[in-house]
């Protein structure tokens, strides 16, 4: 062999790798490492996507290639990167992080520029098991990183356990009525993980929740092994006693195994009773999935007290360390109501291993991840921006108040409930038209029941003279009996198990029905059309996109599920299962932009998806019920779904769901009914967006309780704080676009340092300033506040200060709920108004808390179009020199149509205890006519401000 040709062989070799057995090939925006043989992946192969973003792609064949993915618009392409070989590791080096792939086992580490570590694959922690779906062949897929003990887990979507840290849980994405899985996971070390799976995918233990038996030892109430005691009661009268080795009535084919000594009959009640016995120790995670009443006693202690409306179950978590030869005492007791039940338990993974960050999904092709690094958690949340795309502003009304209920059932109804909000003074923007506004069998057909809405275009046009937006229920679902069903069904767009099988729904008599397959820009186009045909030509504002998870048929087992949201265009349901909203949200959006290229589309969808804040949607928390520990479930719910990228979320204030005690507005429970509504409000006025929703009874504002009473004028109060705070709110949705901002904030993401903040479930940061402490037990007039360290904080309503780092028992009468301001916050505030844009050039006030130095950018723009996205919009740079004790009102920077070329600033220095602290009328310290150009306005000082 001549030199130039053993020279030239060098080369390649070393252009491959010079690992023996392994090898790699730099490629345009990364590297691909090939694996030797026995390794669970063949190809591991990174990506550059942006400075602080690389994309990791392991497959289990040789140039094994992923699908499109559906949630990242940007998946590759970056270019200012280098590759570093190591003795065993290649290593691909960006500006700010270091991405090191084990030449041996293909396992990743990423580092910041420093050198310190972010994360890191566990050696042995991707799997991959092959499964076939529909004749396809795909995989399991499984990933492992190593966590060390203080590190903290956040969104993964919206889940409702009362859960903030999934350190140490599980939690199953599968998208649900009241459960939203978005597969982006956020760390305190200031990383993100964007799992990019559009199938069933598990945080934590890969295995799923199992039946009871399946790692317990059971024993019946006489103490024989082999399962619990169930005991079948109609009223007080017991029917049938039976030893059962699973509680299990968890889907409609599980209700095949109900006694017929009891079916059918009313009154019904089951009991079960007996011991469980571990067999291995640790701590057992069980859940209660359930429905109606259901309580769970262990040992004798109430463990579980739950309802829920009778086709709506869904899981409660608890714990238990458990020992075996150590049983422990359960008793489950049910009123069924025609409802489901079952117990679900998962025994304990390793510990190394149930510490991990894992993340495993049902149906894959390959392992295919985004790692995202930030120098703060904010940072991390932009990043997954720049992968799924910017959060488009909604219209600045959506940020006012909106009426619903289920349902306004005719035009006069819907007039008259705008009509009295105005004549009261109650601030409003939009009202909502809830499903059912067809005929009962013209599902789908976009067409009002001319009974009731005699004149749909003159009802719009009637509720546009009043001021107040018009959203209407548009569901994916159509009766086979509509033209726009035919139309979608000959083209091939529409899921056709659900109607082989002739499956009816709960309407009148019950009728079958089908959901349309977006899957297909065809299916999209085709659908918006409809939709544009019927109703946006009358002049509707806004799309509630409802039951887009999709919910064909409540109950059925997930298998069955699987096979009703599929064949999709793309491939199995399977494969698709948690996706159906984001494309479904994209037909929408986009034929909206078309259709109304002047006017911001917004869309409210029950379910959500990694991009879906791309479509100008907002996700609400799904049919949730009118109890306490509901209300409770909802924070830490809103908090993860805004911390896993998605910015605009909302609830139905009060609960959707009654139990019968309300619904009958039985006098003895109507003082609860009024207040679990007041304490849901008031939260909810501080909420990134603020909805009243929800079944009988009637949930306006002056249905709720008398004017004049404490829950009235409470009530008032709150909406009418929203408004005044339009400026600062408006701010905070105008920064989710522009900076890629969080409006309702996990208090680890201003707070990182403070290690207090991090399990904390009931409090949460509206914007930088305000610190929310709802309350959710009845009768509480105290609450526990946790302040956290670094800042002074002051009560909004008295202006005392206290000092952060500690817990203070917050005063909570009735009409009020905690609210601290930060020391150091500028905190812009309008004047009275009734609906949003009602005084674009009324004078501003600003509070200024002192204390500390401070700054916020007020943002405005036209409010309605899209014009912001081309640089129409103006900021007014506003901060708080404290040594000097001034505040700065800067140069305005930009312009916007209709721009107030001149405003008045009213200023208000906050220092401590003030009776008029939370009066926005109050005296102003200064008040300025700002022309655009810089003011400085200082603060005078007093006796108790000190030297």
């Amino acid at each position: 062999m001549n030199l130039l040709f053993r020279f030239a062989a060098m080369a390649a070799f070393l252009a491959l790798g010079g690992c023996s057995g392994a090898n790699y090939e730099k490629t345009a925006d990364g590297v691909i490492v090939k694996l030797p043989g026995g390794d669970a992946a063949k190809q591991v192969q990174l990506r550059v996507v942006s400075e602080r973003i690389v994309r990791v792609t392991a497959m289990p064949v040789d140039g094994g290639e992923m699908p499109a993915s559906l949630m990242a618009i940007k998946t590759g392409g970056g270019k200012d990167f280098t590759i570093v070989e190591g003795k065993d590791s290649v290593t691909l080096k960006t500006r700010n992080i270091a991405a090191e792939v084990s030449l041996e086992t293909g396992a990743v580490q990423f580092k910041d520029s420093t050198g310190k570590l972010f994360v890191a694959e566990r050696d042995s922690g991707r799997s991959f098991k092959p499964v076939e779906i529909e004749g396809q062949s795909y995989y399991e897929i499984r990933q492992r990183f190593a966590s060390p003990d203080d590190e903290a887990f956040y969104g993964l979507g919206q889940h409702q356990n009362a859960q903030m840290n999934y350190k140490n849980e599980d939690v199953e994405l599968a998208q649900h009525n009241m459960d939203i899985g978005v597969p982006f996971v956020v760390s305190s070390r200031t990383y993100g993980i964007l799992w990019d799976n559009n199938s069933i995918t598990r945080f934590g233990d890969p295995r799923g929740y199992r039946n009871i038996d399946a790692a317990l030892k059971l024993y019946d109430a006489d103490g024989k092994e082999g399962g619990l005691t169930a005991r079948y009661y109609v009223g007080d009268a017991l029917k049938l006693t039976r030893t059962e080795s699973n509680v299990n009535y968890q889907y409609i084919k599980d209700l095949a195994n109900w006694p017929t000594e009891v079916k059918g009959q009313p009154g019904q009640r089951v009991v079960w009773e007996g011991r469980i016995e571990a067999q291995s120790p640790g701590v057992h995670k069980f859940q209660l999935y359930s429905s109606e009443y259901a309580k769970v006693y262990i040992d004798g202690e109430l463990a579980m007290n739950r309802w829920r409306q009778n086709w709506n179950p869904w899981y409660h978590n608890f714990k238990l360390a458990m020992q075996p030869g150590k049983p422990r005492a359960i008793r489950i007791e049910w009123t069924p109501n025609d409802g489901y039940l079952a117990l679900k338990h998962l025994d304990p993974l390793p510990p190394a291993e149930q510490s991990d960050l894992s993340l495993y999904s049902e149906v894959a092709k390959g392992i295919d991840y985004y790692f995202i690094a930030g120098a703060n958690l904010d940072e991390v949340i932009a990043g997954y921006r720049t992968l799924t795309g910017k959060a488009v502003l909604l219209p600045s009304w959506a940020y006012g108040f909106w009426q619903s209920r289920e349902r306004y059932k005719t035009a006069a109804e819907m007039v008259d409930t705008v009509k009295e909000y105005r004549r009261r003074g109650l601030p409003l923007d939009n009202i909502v038209l809830d499903w059912q506004y067809w005929k009962d069998d013209d599902w789908g057909s976009h067409e009002f029941d001319a009974t009731r809405f005699p004149d749909p275009k003159a009802m719009v046009e009637e509720l546009h003279k009043h001021k107040a937006r018009v959203m209407i229920s548009v569901w994916p679902k159509f009766y086979p009996t509509t033209k726009h069903y035919q139309e979608l069904d000959a083209k091939g767009h529409i899921y056709r198990r659900n109607v082989e099988m002739q499956e009816k729904d709960w309407v009148g008599p019950g009728y079958v029905s089908s959901f349309y397959d977006p899957y297909s820009q065809e299916a999209r186009a085709i659908f918006w059309r409809q939709i544009d045909e019927r109703l946006n030509r009358l002049g509707i504002d806004a799309w509630w996109l409802d039951a887009s998870e999709p919910d064909i048929h409540s109950n059925v087992d997930i298998d069955e599920h699987k096979r009703r949201i599929g064949p999709t265009a793309l491939g199995p349901g399977a494969a698709y299962f948690n996706s159906y909203s984001l494309v479904h949200t994209q037909g929408v959006y986009e034929g909206d932009r078309a259709s109304n290229p002047g006017e911001r589309a917004f869309i409210l969808t029950r379910s959500g998806f990694a991009g879906l804040q791309r479509h100008a949607a907002a996700a609400w928390s799904g049919d949730v019920v009118s109890r306490w520990d509901d209300l409770h479930a909802q924070i830490s719910a809103g908090v993860n779904m805004s911390m896993s990228g998605l910015p605009n979320w909302t609830f139905d204030i009060g609960g959707f769901a009654v139990e019968k005690r309300y619904e009958n507005q039985e006098r003895e429970h109507l003082p609860e009914w009024r207040e679990l509504n007041l304490r849901w409000f008031q939260f909810g006025a501080f909420a990134p967006l603020f909805r009243s929703h929800g079944q009988f009874p009637l949930r306006e504002i002056y249905n709720l309780a008398p004017e004049g009473t404490e829950v009235y004028e409470s009530l008032a109060y709150y909406d009418r704080l929203r408004y005044r705070l339009m400026p600062y709110i408006y701010t905070l949705a105008g920064d989710t676009w522009h900076r890629d901002y969080t409006i309702m904030r996990g208090l680890v993401m201003d707070f990182p340092q403070d290690a207090q903040v991090r399990d904390i479930d009931d409090q949460y940061l509206f914007g930088p300033s305000f610190l929310v402490a709802p309350v959710y037990a009845f009768g509480a007039r105290q609450r526990e506040v946790y302040l956290p360290a670094g800042t002074n904080w002051y009560d909004f309503y008295t202006g005392v200060a206290h000092e952060g780092g500690r817990t203070i028992e917050a005063k909570a009468p009735l009409s009020r709920m905690p609210l601290y301001v930060r020391a150091g916050s500028i905190v812009p505030v309008g004047p009275e108004i009734q609906y949003t844009g009602e005084k674009p050039d009324a004078p501003i006030t600003l509070l200024v808390y002192t204390g500390t130095d401070g700054a916020f950018s007020l943002y405005e723009d036209e409010g309605t179009n899209y014009n912001y996205e081309q640089g129409a919009y103006s900021r007014i740079p506003l901060s708080y020199d404290e040594t000097k004790g001034e505040l700065i009102i800067g140069s305005r920077e930009g312009r916007y149509a209709g721009m107030p070329d001149k405003r008045v600033f009213k200023v208000r220095f906050i220092s401590g205890a003030a009776p008029e602290a939370a009066d926005l009328d109050a005296p102003p310290d200064a008040s300025v006519e700002y022309s655009g150009a810089t003011i400085v306005v200082a603060r005078r000082r007093g006796p108790a401000d000190g030297p």
